[in-house]
């Protein structure tokens, strides 16, 4: 750690808020608040959490940073719900930017692989074209804008397949339908990078801590999961693995066999290269981190 941190986490109620929570120590201080705490929405709740932010960081000589994981990611919801979700995605992060702005404090926003297309044959670099297909891409595709232009010193982390302790996740829908189901289908023709929520907090706050110390990355987009690829199917298979169960009972089946009312990325894989490059330490492979997740259940 090269300084002191101060770090302020709105979203801090949901799975990678609550790792970034976990990350506190004598060196770090965490103010992680749920949604019903801080709604990232409400200008007046965020410009005094930001000022207290600013405050508390002065009178402990400590550096403040803001990691925002507050996110609206029920996916198919926000076909029918698009306005709260942007409202959450892309409002919410147009003010918080905007209060960093005012306090002269650092913002680092987290985004998602949904603001691409999918139709891409190789990793998605930062600077690669978006192309949301769904609501909740559309809607953290303009969260993304509105941060990069706020004036805010800042920078953009996108993420994806995300799953961890806290929360609902695939890892978790998949253990519970071991348990009640002998067989069930999978989409085998969507492909992605599943990343553990403990590596995405680790890796956010090693940037926070560069940022904070005035040697933040000068491209102000970068990548972040956990390191190769698979199918949804291919991971349900490796989650049947570690419950100790027949991963030939998880069957291949296609989105087409599987509809639902967001369009998900075929291909959604991020390169590392930018996270790579900005020298912050690499993300270890999915099925390294999925091991250490049931390790540590």
């Amino acid at each position: 750690m090269l300084v002191r941190l101060t770090v302020l986490v709105p979203g801090g109620s949901g799975q990678l808020g609550r790792d970034l929570a976990a990350l506190a120590s004598p060196d770090v201080d965490v103010v992680a608040p749920g949604s019903a705490e801080l709604d990232v929405t409400q200008a007046g709740q965020v410009l005094a959490a930001v000022g207290a932010l600013a405050d508390r960081a002065r009178e402990t000589g400590s550096a403040p940073v803001v990691v925002n994981a507050a996110a609206y990611t029920a996916v198919d919801a926000a076909e029918k719900d698009e306005d709260r979700a942007f409202a959450v995605n892309a409002d919410g992060p147009r003010v918080l930017a905007a209060a960093c702005a005012s306090r002269r404090v650092p913002l680092i926003h987290v985004s998602t692989d949904y603001v691409f297309s999918g139709d891409a044959s190789s990793p998605y670099e930062p600077a690669d074209e978006l192309g949301p297909r769904s609501a909740y891409g559309r809607t953290k595709a303009a969260g993304e804008d509105a941060v990069l232009g706020s004036g805010a010193s800042s920078w953009v982390v996108r993420t994806g397949w995300l799953y961890g302790h806290g929360g609902s996740n695939f890892v978790k829908t998949m253990a519970r339908l071991e348990s009640s189901r002998d067989t069930l289908s999978v989409v085998d023709d969507q492909v992605g990078g599943p990343t553990w929520t403990a590596d995405l907090a680790a890796g956010l706050m090693e940037l926070a801590s560069r940022v904070a110390a005035g040697d933040g990355p000068e491209q102000r987009i970068l990548h972040c999961t956990n390191a190769g690829a698979v199918s949804w199917c291919g991971f349900a298979q490796a989650i049947f693995k570690h419950l100790g169960a027949d991963p030939a009972r998880v069957r291949p089946c296609t989105t087409a066999e599987y509809p639902q009312a967001a369009t998900r990325p075929a291909y959604s894989v991020l390169s590392p290269a930018s996270w790579r490059e900005a020298w912050l330490t690499p993300m270890r492979p999915w099925e390294e981190a999925l091991d250490a997740y049931f390790a540590a259940k």
